[in-house]
Order: C-alpha cells, then sequence, then structure tokens
C-alpha cells in the first residue's frame, strides 16, 4: 500500500485532530486546496485499501471526569475470542478493544478491552458486566489502572515532528 503526495498532506493535515467547525472536512480541503469531495474519496480510497483504519475520537478521559480507567485484560478461549470481543467492544463504556497474542507462561490473557469510570467501583462493576458477556469461554482476567496519560496522538509520517 502506498500513498501519493496528496494522501500524505491529507494524512498530515489530519494527524493532530480534525479541526473543530461544524464541516470539518470542507476545512481541512480549504487548507490543502482542494475539494471537500476530493477529501473525502481519498479518505474513503485509504481506508479501502487499510492505509487509514478508521477515524475516531480520543477523548481525554480525566477532563471527562471518568478518572477511573483500566485496561482490563481476559483468558478467552481462542475460538470465542473474535466473535466474543467484538461484543465486548461493542459496549458502551469500552473506549478500546483488541485481540494480542499470549505470552505464556508468564501472561495468559489474549483480549484486552479499556474500561472508564467516575472511581474503580464503577470500573470494577463495568468488568463484572465484561466478565458476564464473556461466560465461561473466559478462564481468568485481571486489571491494570492507568495513573496518568502516556500519549494521545494520531497517525504520525516518517519525517515528521
Amino acid at each position: 500500500m502506498t500513498i501519493d503526495a496528496t494522501d500524505r498532506r491529507i494524512v498530515a493535515a489530519t494527524s493532530g485532530g480534525l479541526p473543530l467547525v461544524p464541516e470539518p472536512f470542507a476545512e481541512v480541503a480549504r487548507w490543502l486546496a482542494l475539494t471537500e469531495d476530493e477529501v473525502m474519496a481519498r479518505i474513503r480510497a485509504m481506508q479501502a485499501t487499510g492505509v487509514i483504519r478508521r477515524i475516531a475520537l480520543a477523548p481525554n478521559h480525566y477532563a471527562l471526569g471518568l478518572v477511573a480507567n483500566g485496561m482490563s485484560v481476559w483468558d478467552v478461549h481462542d475460538m470465542q475470542v473474535d466473535a466474543l470481543g467484538a461484543k465486548v467492544g461493542a459496549l458502551d463504556f469500552v473506549s478500546h478493544c483488541y485481540r494480542r497474542p499470549r505470552a505464556l507462561p508468564d501472561w495468559p490473557y489474549n483480549l484486552f478491552a479499556m474500561l472508564h469510570g467516575q472511581d474503580r467501583d464503577e470500573v470494577a462493576a463495568k468488568r463484572e458486566q465484561v466478565a458476564a458477556l464473556l461466560g465461561p469461554a473466559c478462564r481468568g482476567h485481571d486489571i491494570l489502572y492507568s495513573t496518568r496519560i502516556l500519549k494521545k496522538t494520531g497517525l504520525r509520517l516518517s519525517g515528521e515532528g
């Protein structure tokens, strides 16, 4: 997968986030002297080829009052992890959910889901909801609580600051 100079300009212009205006893609188009239709078509093409996986909101959970944030980790049966992971990822209190390889014997977990709440009790209650959803396919779990935000940035192309 390769991108041309115009695609690179679009990625560079949006990597720090979209402008907070009613028509953000029209604004990006204006910055780049393109049409909104061209920007949208190129973004769709980059999504279709996998250059861009998704466009998503990355909120500052602490600023929203969700100061108890925990990465829940789950040991889910390999034959069910994809289907169950999709269900966990669809929960409104999960900001991201993904499958990772196990690192046996020390790390048996293969499903990760970030849970958010106003306090640890709320996050623990949400973890119990995930455990109920996973049911007997889950053989174990834990949670790692955040103490600070380390990164909240979008894609950076090589050669950029």
